[in-house]
């Protein structure tokens, strides 16, 4: 008995219920790898408990959906607030799972519930780069090879009847995937990978050994530097630099009063002077220090130019990731989607003052976006598109 035969003795929308319900049940399980994953926790050990008192949390108060709405979003044990998070994503997961069976459930089970794989790891790594600016390489390179395997087992998912044919398609997709993003990604540092931050004429800049410091903000180094070549470049009018002293270990202990108990070096002074930092070295005017043996840098400043990641490896491994589970042709419209929606969104919230333009923005959740899209029915855009385009074109180039 063919595939669609034999589930449709069983009602249709009976499936559809069942992926919602599935999905929610999922989705409890998403939650504990958005919150664990990256902070390199295990995701089976400890089972769930509360963030903030670390109570066991029993089966029957880990209802997908109803605990949730049914404690008003509150720990039954300390009364602490639970995320909304924990609820959208339950939800959100059950929404996509059933829409997932409803475009293609008809047609093929494996590719529903593929899609249903796929659909499971968008949410971990949006969420995730939403909170952390981060997509864990157990997501993508784990979904290179899954997207690779799967692809192999059923032809389907490239929309073809050939494994063979199927893992072309795949392998393209992981090459164009990760090779488009990663030379934008190359392309856009070398064009936009500095920003002038805005200073006044007498601010004074700190640069401690964890941060750097304005007079309205603490910036840590890990905000600044994702690259060994990243500088901060400082054009300064007064410099004063505090180097530890040779006999002080990297990491002294903490005195009751560091400040009166700490020895260090006499500061040296500068007028008018560059200072450039980076991971690996600090230089005012021609002179250099590992920045392991600087204490403080205090600085009145012209300007100030920090260094800006247009796109993380993070990305580019997520898109070859994509590509893997539906080819090259997809990798175009995923791109292009993702790449509207994103100016889009950032746009508005410019617009509306609620992100500066100089900020980060988590590329994933939009790449995650454009593949939502295929699976809900891009392929048939992308070659209708083309499709009108060669009916258009046609005339021209006809002899």
């Amino acid at each position: 008995m063919p595939e669609t035969d034999y589930w449709s003795v069983i009602p249709f929308h009976f499936w559809t219920v069942t992926f919602f319900i599935f999905g929610c049940i999922v989705g409890s399980f998403l939650n504990v790898c958005i919150y664990r994953l990256p902070r390199g926790e295990n995701i089976i050990f400890p089972p769930s408990h509360c963030p903030h008192c670390n109570y066991h949390i029993p089966w029957y108060l880990n209802i997908p959906l109803v605990t949730w709405l049914y404690l008003r979003g509150r720990c039954a044990h300390c009364g602490a607030p639970i995320s909304a998070r924990y609820f959208i994503v339950e939800l959100l997961t059950g929404l996509l799972f059933a829409l997932s069976w409803l475009c293609v459930g008809a047609s093929s089970l494996a590719l529903a519930l593929i899609y249903c794989l796929v659909i499971g790891a968008l949410i971990i790594s949006s969420f995730i780069d939403l909170e952390h600016f981060l997509i864990p390489d157990s997501i993508t390179l784990g979904g290179i090879g899954a997207g690779f395997l799967l692809s192999f087992l059923f032809p389907v998912l490239h929309l073809s009847s050939s494994s063979k044919v199927s893992l072309q398609e795949s392998a393209l997709g992981i090459l164009a995937g990760g090779g488009l993003l990663y030379a934008i990604s190359r392309l856009g540092k070398i064009a936009f990978g500095r920003y002038r931050y805005q200073v006044k004429p007498d601010d004074r800049i700190t640069l401690s050994e964890e941060a750097m410091e304005t007079p309205t903000e603490k910036i840590p180094y890990s905000d600044i530097f994702y690259r060994p070549s990243d500088r901060i470049v400082i054009e300064a009018a007064a410099v004063e630099l505090t180097l530890m002293t040779p006999e002080e270990p990297e990491e002294p202990e903490k005195p009751e009063n560091p400040e009166a108990d700490s020895p260090v070096s006499p500061p040296l002074r500068w007028e008018s002077a560059r200072v450039e930092l980076s991971p690996a070295q600090l230089r005012i005017r021609k002179e250099s220090w590992d920045p392991a043996q600087v204490r403080r840098v205090e600085l009145t400043a012209h300007s100030l130019i920090l260094p800006r990641e247009v796109m993380g490896l993070g990305d580019v491994k997520f898109m070859a990731a994509i590509g893997a589970f539906f080819g090259w042709k997809a990798v175009v419209f995923i791109l292009f989607a993702s790449s509207l929606l994103g100016s889009l969104v950032g746009i508005t919230l410019v617009a509306l003052r609620r992100h500066e333009l100089s900020a980060r923005i988590p590329y994933g959740p939009y790449l995650a976006l454009g593949a939502l899209l295929w699976m809900m029915g891009g392929y048939y855009w992308y070659h209708s598109l083309f499709e009108l385009a060669d009916h258009i074109l046609s005339p021209f180039f006809s002899s």
